[in-house]
């Protein structure tokens, strides 16, 4: 899934129980961020969603929540929604049923310490899940969230400009759009975003959290 900017039409046919993207009849778009809080990047991804009057959905590890909770504190004053990411960033392929659902319960340890708002929403780390494993999330109540539209904004190979390219060639009503606010997404995110956001706005796409 990872080498697709938009995903294929076969594989979200293949997985109808995971979210891909959510049609809407407002012109609704549903921006994500994965791996945060992370200092300086975090709050800077809130400033360009806060001059944009923007709400976004945050996709957090639970060991980054832990060093940063300040961090993490102000992305849900801001009034975005969050999402369990696991606590290490763990591969479920590679990774155990029991060692995997305790990895989601660390981050859960980690989220109620300082929210009481409820934490129903789960994006596997690189999108990589066994279907047992997804299974159990979703009985114990989570959504699993996938993406439409894949930003590929960590991946260094890629020119800020291609990556640009692709996210606006590929965003449609309903589309779930990935970035990074991480270390290694951000020569990229700081030349997508803003421009992502402008572009979202002179079109008349409102940008919502995912509830």
């Amino acid at each position: 899934m990872s080498f697709w900017f938009k995903t294929n039409r076969f594989i979200k046919l293949l997985f109808p129980n995971y979210i891909w993207d959510i049609p809407n009849n407002e012109k609704k778009v549903f921006l994500t961020f994965d791996d945060g809080p992370t200092p300086e990047i975090t709050q800077w991804t809130l400033e360009q969603l806060k001059k944009h009057n923007a709400k976004a959905t945050f996709f957090c590890i639970g060991n980054n929540i832990k060093k940063y909770p300040e961090i993490f504190q102000k992305t849900i004053a801001e009034g975005h929604s969050i999402g369990n990411h696991t606590f290490k960033h763990v591969k479920g392929w590679k990774t155990s049923f029991e060692d995997y659902l305790a990895d989601v319960k660390l981050y859960e340890t980690e989220h109620y310490k300082l929210s009481t708002d409820h934490c129903n929403l789960f994006r596997p780390p690189y999108g990589k899940i066994k279907n047992v494993q997804a299974k159990a999330l979703q009985k114990s109540g989570y959504k699993i969230i996938m993406w439409d539209v894949l930003s590929r904004d960590y991946d260094q190979s890629i020119s800020p400009e291609q990556c640009l390219e692709n996210v606006l060639n590929n965003i449609k009503i309903g589309s779930i759009i990935v970035f990074h606010d991480s270390v290694k997404a951000e020569h990229n995110l700081k030349y997508v975003l803003p421009k992502t956001l402008e572009f979202l706005k002179e079109k008349g796409f409102v940008c919502d959290k995912i509830d």
